[in-house]
């Protein structure tokens, strides 16, 4: 799992430094140019991460596991039950699919203000089709079994927005400060790039 990962960075690196600098010399700019009050910073770093996020799933779905010819499956669970649990092929195909999605289930709660599971679901669904659609015209597989499981990840990714935000409303004021969340959000971006920098 630790290779997969590192050789997703490996890909993603040159497009997530140009895109990131590009956005963050664009950030600047504009907070020169405006009312610098209005800048928070957790908040900007959330919305950064939103885009290393799609980034990151955009050079998954388009450059991993490529092969010469695609296929289909349009028989639900055909291909999940393929994997004993506990195999490589289970943690990569069906908890992989899961995990993939997760983060899209919780930006998009986030930005589209979503409290319904019938609206997320919906969405997922549609975005992990036109996923597989587009596999299929590439050079992959179109498989069902990746949407059902996509769709499952971006349920847990609502579910994970929603109770950490119970969480939050139900804290001392203190606590909802913004620049309590600077300072982790911060925290949080400096270990991740530490992480990367270490596996590479």
């Amino acid at each position: 799992m630790e290779s997969a990962i590192k050789e997703v960075i490996r890909m993603s690196l040159p497009t997530l430094v140009i895109v990131v600098t590009i956005l963050l010399i664009m950030r600047v700019t504009l907070y020169f140019k405006s009312d610098r009050s209005k800048i928070c910073i957790h908040e900007e770093l959330f919305g950064l991460c939103f885009v290393v996020y799609l980034l990151i799933l955009f050079q998954l779905v388009t450059s991993q596991d490529m092969v010469a010819y695609g296929g289909t499956n349009f028989i639900p669970f055909r291909e999940i039950l393929r994997y004993d649990p506990g195999t490589e092929g289970f943690y990569r195909q069906v908890l992989g699919n899961i995990i993939l999605f997760i983060p899209f289930g919780y930006f998009v709660t986030s930005y589209c203000k979503i409290k319904d599971l019938g609206t997320i679901t919906l969405v997922s669904f549609l975005s992990s089709l036109v996923i597989e659609v587009t596999q299929r015209f590439i050079g992959r597989s179109f498989d069902v079994d990746d949407i059902l499981l996509n769709v499952v990840g971006g349920i847990i990714g609502f579910l994970l927005y929603i109770g950490l935000s119970a969480i939050k409303n139900h804290l001392p004021k203190f606590l909802r400060k913004d620049w309590i969340y600077n300072v982790l959000s911060i925290t949080l971006i400096v270990l991740g790039i530490i992480y990367v920098v270490k596996i590479l």
